[in-house]
């Protein structure tokens, strides 16, 4: 097995990154980059602590994140299963980076920067839901942001319809968790799911 071991092995085998690659990057949020962070419903959280990386999905209605200024995002913490593992990580590390999805769009937007968590009632009223605040608020500093290359998802074709998987052949939560504590009732978790994610989506 041949192993790139450090930097210099792995520039001599990529190359120099284009300019391009280069100007997109910007240390606040420009006029365009607010018009992709405004349009973005998704985006992937990467925070990292003491057991490791942790990478977690986020999503809301319309917008996912909300601009303060030109170096500040807020984040609602909606809604989920409570193991708190990117808030875990946050609170020992502020270490994070965003990147966000559009649906039909290939274009996606990185965020690498700080973060820390508030609970003042000033800034969760603002993001309430459904008669429901969020318990936190993620506030992110910006420390560089730029638009990706959008080969990936041109690549993964990933918003055409003709290549989603029909949900039946891909197994459930329930089949999931059955599978790793057999005495787990699968079919009655999937079947009382839906009720139950609707009545705590916010």
């Amino acid at each position: 097995m041949t192993l790139v071991t450090d930097i210099r092995q792995l520039e001599q085998l990529y190359g120099v990154p284009s300019e391009a690659s280069l100007i997109k990057v910007s240390d606040q949020i420009t006029r365009n980059y607010q018009l992709l962070i405004e349009a973005s419903p998704f985006m992937i959280l990467a925070t990292s602590g003491p057991e490791g990386i942790d990478c977690s999905p986020r999503g809301d209605a319309e917008q996912v994140v909300f601009i303060k200024d030109r170096k500040t995002l807020l984040l609602p913490d909606r809604r989920g299963n409570n193991r708190m593992d990117s808030l875990r990580n946050i609170v020992r590390n502020p270490e994070i980076a965003l990147l966000f999805l559009i649906p039909g769009s290939n274009t996606t937007l990185r965020l690498n920067g700080t973060a820390i968590i508030s609970t003042d009632a000033d800034l969760t009223s603002q993001y309430e839901m459904q008669g429901k605040e969020p318990r936190s608020v993620i506030i992110v500093t910006i420390r560089e942001i730029y638009f990706q290359c959008a080969r990936a998802v041109m690549r993964a074709d990933l918003w055409n319809p003709e290549h989603f998987k029909p949900a039946k052949t891909l197994p459930s939560a329930g089949d999931m968790m059955q599978e790793l504590k057999n005495d787990f009732d699968g079919t009655s978790y999937d079947k009382e799911w839906p009720a139950r994610a609707e009545q705590s989506m916010w």
